[in-house]
This record gives structure tokens, sequence and C-alpha cells, in this order.
């Protein structure tokens, strides 16, 4: 290999440290109690940290330290102590999704070394550059590039690059997933994903799996990683055992010191219990990504007969002591997991102790941990920390974010399209202004010299998609460009990178993508001269009325994008399915490339209006992207609006209830 990449390994527990270590890490990432996007992960606490830095360098290996959530403004205080901690303890970087976040880190605590999270959505060679202006040291690349989008993007990148090479899939793009948050209010960008990609949904009165990814594997593309320059190969997995995080560094290692030895690393891979595998876009393997069967672990046989103490078993593997099983019976339910204690082999099957569980015959057995390596399993915790961050400085820090007028203006009403047939059923006297979220066919099609639209230039907001392929950067750039020329200068960005296809002198507003759920990252985004922002759609009212900064434009209502995702979704339902109660229904579309869904009722908060107005809230937004064509439409909601009243069939989404 012309390169040897960093083998970045996860740390879920002390046990996967400690094997990670043992697997021939270069790097290791992991998180603390707070503020990690795998808060269901054992992680570790503050006084371990000191231990595992210790252990790590003595074997020479890096230690990054996962701040890879948004954060609720009410978090800021605590997040400030977490940095001042990591700040005296000085792990290698810091991996951060939320720009307040960054912001903070860049200006308070600047000896610490920042790398943008995959969650950050990066996934062209603008991303990477905007990345490096502002004092990345590292990009974790979106999974969902070809092999020629990651060579070009390693390329024209001015800081490292890090690539996923093995582990769990998203259907959505990291950091663009609303489908968890929708359904039950916990966040994936707040770390706590309950996994709607991984459930069954009802298409045409069939239960099928839709969007439930097969593994990321990319062993065999190691050379060619090397080679094109990728700094570091990140294996997923902080949610997994000990003995997975060994096993899949020892082959991803084995293949980095001597290709020759791919058979027998492949063979280790074998065992690491996880789904199916797919090399996905890098390797071209797109079209058989989704798998029929969400479980993890080895198929290795079924339950033959059931007896009051022991089960006979069928097993493609000898079975051992001390072997873990999951068992999904044939009656459905939660899976039955078994610790092997006894067993005894019985001609071509295995009898096994049943511990009184609830085991049907013919029920199908996964093998999910040998439990055939043992690594240690405490870190020594020091007794004695760092002193805690002075309270003055938490004092200047938040007066630092504090918007700099807090003056009200008067009430603004903003409406978002989604194609170009609804221009002629507005009226721009009515509104403050309008984003055209177009596709890039619409955009081909658009007349910039209309009458209409050269009349009321002005209160055209002109918003670039959230993904830009690396292959589409001159289009948009030549887009905007044009739209310049035409007099048009107002543009919505979805990610704060396409700041870069902008010439000066325009207004730029950000998408409720550029996520500001606090303070710090709203004061970011004015530093950077946006001029405004849409609050998140998966806020509540408890992060909104609790930030000082209240200049942002409140979403009043919208089809949240519950899943943008670059995979196509095979169904027989031309546009919508149902989920597996058959009671929510979702509706299906694809625009510039990418899936979006969407749930088949509007989020409203309209009756909230007044509410939010007495709160210091002025600028407001209704949003028909993905509604019904309809003039009605827009005349009934602007009333509803201006009248504060509700609006049915809705939901509130977390607004009321609230983001875990």
């Amino acid at each position: 290999m012309n390169h040897s990449p960093e083998l970045l390994l996860p740390a879920g527990n002390p046990e996967a440290f400690f094997a990670a270590l043992q697997a021939g890490a270069g790097a290791v990432y992991l998180g603390l109690e707070q503020f990690n996007a795998r808060g269901r992960a054992t992680n570790f606490n503050s006084r371990q940290l000191p231990a595992i830095l210790r252990e790590a360098r003595m074997k020479n290996v890096k230690v990054y330290i996962t701040l890879n959530t948004v954060v609720k403004n009410t978090e800021l205080i605590k997040l400030i102590e977490v940095l001042s901690l990591l700040n005296e303890m000085r792990p290698d970087a810091v991996i951060v999704q939320d720009w307040g976040v960054f912001y903070l880190v860049r200006n308070f605590f600047p000896d610490l070394k920042i790398h943008a999270s995959t969650q950050m959505g990066i996934h062209n060679s603008q991303g990477t550059q905007f990345l490096a202006n502002k004092g990345f040291v590292r990009t974790v690349l979106a999974r969902e590039l070809t092999l020629k989008e990651l060579e070009a993007v390693v390329k024209n990148s001015p800081s490292e690059t890090e690539v996923f090479v093995h582990g769990a899939l998203c259907y959505s793009f990291s950091g663009m997933c609303l489908f968890s948050s929708y359904t039950g209010g916990r966040g994936a960008n707040r770390g706590i994903c309950a996994q709607p990609c991984r459930r069954t949904y009802d298409d045409v009165g069939k239960q099928k799996f839709l969007f439930n990814m097969k593994d990321n594997q990319l062993l065999e593309l190691l050379p060619k990683l090397a080679a094109i320059g990728v700094s570091s190969l990140k294996v997923e997995g902080r949610m997994k055992p000990a003995e997975y995080v060994f096993r899949v560094g020892s082959a991803y290692r084995m293949v980095l010191s001597d290709s020759r030895r791919m058979d027998e690393a492949q063979q280790l891979l074998a065992l690491d219990f996880g789904r199916q595998k797919t090399r996905w876009f890098a390797g071209g393997d797109v079209k058989e990504a989704v798998a029929d069967d969400s479980s993890t672990g080895i198929l290795v046989g079924k339950v033959e007969s059931v007896a009051k103490d022991s089960l006979l078993i069928s097993s493609s593997l000898p079975v051992e002591n001390r072997y873990r099983l999951r068992i999904l019976n044939t009656t459905g339910g939660e899976p039955v997991h078994l610790v092997v204690k006894k067993v005894t082999r019985e001609g071509a099957f295995f009898r096994v102790n049943r511990d009184n569980l609830p085991v049907a015959a013919g029920s199908r057995i996964y093998l999910t941990k040998l439990q055939d390596i043992q690594f240690p399993n405490r870190l020594e915790e020091s007794k004695q920390l760092p002193a805690p961050v002075d309270s003055k400085l938490k004092k200047e820090i938040l007066q630092k974010i504090q918007p700099v007028k807090k003056e009200r203006g008067g009430e603004k009403l903003y409406f978002r399209i989604g194609s170009a047939e609804w221009l002629k059923l507005i009226n721009f006297a009515e509104l403050d202004g309008l984003f055209l979220s177009f596709s890039k066919q619409s955009w081909l099609r658009f007349n910039l010299a209309d009458e209409f639209i050269q009349q009321n230039r002005d209160k055209v907001i002109v918003e670039l998609p959230r993904f830009i392929a690396e292959k589409s950067l001159g289009f948009y750039t030549e887009l905007v460009e044009r739209m310049v020329q035409h007099g048009i200068r107002s543009f919505v960005i979805s990610h704060l990178s396409q700041k870069l296809m902008i010439p000066d002198g325009c207004r730029i507003f950000a998408s409720e993508n550029v996520y500001v759920f606090n303070d710090a990252a709203a004061h970011f985004l004015a530093i950077e001269g946006v001029e405004n922002f849409v609050y998140p759609f998966e806020s509540d009212f408890e992060t909104l009325e609790s930030m000082s900064h209240k200049n942002g434009i409140v979403p009043m209502y919208f089809f949240p994008e519950l899943f943008f995702s670059r995979m196509p979704v095979q169904m027989e339902s031309e546009e919508s399915f149902a989920g597996d109660d058959t009671k929510s229904r979702y509706r299906r579309f694809r625009k510039n490339g990418a899936t979006v869904i969407v749930p088949d009722k509007a989020v409203s908060i309209l009756q909230h209006k007044n509410r939010l107005t007495a709160k210091g809230f002025s600028s407001f937004l209704i949003d028909v992207t993905w509604d019904t064509l309809s003039k009605n439409r827009l005349k009934t909601l602007k009333q509803r609006f201006l009248k504060s009243e509700q609006i049915q069939p809705t939901t509130s989404f977390n607004f009321t209830k609230g983001l875990v």
C-alpha cells in the first residue's frame, strides 16, 4: 500500500477498549456520560479517562472523544464543564456535530483538536474545504459516497479525511434522520435512536423491511482507500461487545499490514455477529443493500424440540459452553437470550439448558457471542480530577453568545414551496419572503426573466439542497451566479459550507438542516454572516423558549423529512406505505437523486402563534413543500396563522411532548 491509514476502533465499555488495543488500533473513539451519539452504550465516566489516556499512550494509540450530538440550550453549562475537563486532560481530538459545540471549543478551549462527525453530513470537497478553513483537523465523511466521489473529496481536502469501513449502516444520511424523533421523541441526533429503519412496514398489505440496511464491509477496498489517501479507517460499533471489536479490528489490521492475507481476514469477519454485508456505494452494491432480516448474529439452526429443562437444537456450528444464543420464537414477540451452560451432543443435534425460558419448537437460533476471548473489564478511576471550570469563565462564555441586538423587529412570515407550480398561487404582497426549494430539473426549466419573478425578486429566496454530489457542485455554483445576474440575491443554505457558493453582498439564510438548538450555534451563524435561520423541525417549546436568540424563523406548518437517503426504496405501492401498526401512514418522494419519506399528516403549531409572539419570536415559516397543490390551502394556512388557530388533521411533533 502507498499509504498506511490509521485504524480507528470503537470502545463502548472497558472490555472493548482493551480489545481495541490488542487488535492493533491506531486510535480509539469513545463517549463520556453525555453528548455522544451512542447514549445507550455503557460509555465511560470522567474518572476513567486518565487511565484510558495512560493505557492508550503506552501503546502509542490515540484517543478521540465523541461529543457528536446536538446540544440543547439548557445543557450549555454542563457542556462547558465537560469541555473544560477535556481541555485539561488533552485527548487527541473531540468529534463534534453541533456548530455551537464547535464555536465553544474553538474560542474558549482552542488546545482541543476538532474532528467533524459524520453527523455533519459532509459529502463533497466543498464541505471538507470549508471545515478545514474553520480549523477542523479531520472530517468524517458521509457513508453514502461512491469510490470515485471519495477519491475526489480526499484529493481536494486540505485536512484529514476519515471513512467508515465496517459496521451498521443507517438508511438515512447520518444527522438527517428525524424518524425516531417523530415516532417517540428519541432523537437520533441526541444519541438515542429507536431504529425505525429496522422495523417492518405495510406495503400493500404485506409486512416488509423497506429500510433495513445490511452491514458495511469494505475490507476488499482497503488497498484502494489507502492509495487514494484516506487518513483514517473507522469501524462502527460502540454498542458492540469486546469480541466484535477484537475480531473486526484484527481482520482490518491484518490486511493493512499485508494485503495478501485478505482471505484469512475475511474468515475472521465471518464471526463478527453482524448482519449480512454490503459494500454499498463505495463498492457499487446499492441494489442489494437492504436486508430481509434485521437480526444480528449468525443464523446457525433452529429449536427441534422443547423439554422441561432443555432444548434440542440443530446447529451448523459446534455448540460449546458459554456461547450466547438469541432465539426468535415462531410465535413472535421479543427475542429470547440464552447463555449455554450445559451442552451434550445427540447425533446431529445438541441438547442445551433451557433456563425456564419461553421457547417454541421451530424457533430460529442465532449465535451472537462465542465468549472465547477475555479482556480486562475494569479501569482505574482517578481520585482527583482537574479543578472545575471557573465560574467567571462560564459567565464570560454565556455572555459572549448573547445576541448583540435584543430589540424586536416587526412580524415576518415566510412560505416555502417545493415546485414552480405553486408560484401561480402565491400572493407576494402577503409574504416577507418565499423559499424556493426546487429540484435540479425544476431549476433547469425555471425562467429567471419571467416578469412575475422579476417584479418580486427581492422576496425570492433560492434554497440549495442538503445533498450536492461532487459532480453537481458546478451546477449549483452556476445557478447561484445566474440568480445574482438576474437580480436575485437571497439564498437559503442547507449546510454552512454552501456559503462558499454565495457571492459577497448577498443575503444568506440557513435552513432547519443547519441545526440551531442553542445560543452558541445561533451566535456562530451570526458571526458567519447568516442573516437568519430556521429553527430545527424536531425542536420543542422548552428548547426554543430557553434561547436568548429569538430572532430565528419558527417553523409553524411543515411535513418533516423523516428519512433523507441516497438509497432507493423497493415498494409495490407507488407512493405510500403504513407503519407496522398500520395506523400511521407515510409517503415517499424522489428529489435530486434522494429518497424522502414524510408522514401523511403535517406538523402544525399554528395554534401556538400567540404564545410564541408573547415569548419574543417574530419570524415564522409555513412550508408546503410536500403538501398537495391548493390555493385554498394557502389561504386557510395564512388565516389560521393570523388567528393563532389549529388546523387539522395535524400533529405537533416534539413541540409539546418534548425532545429527549
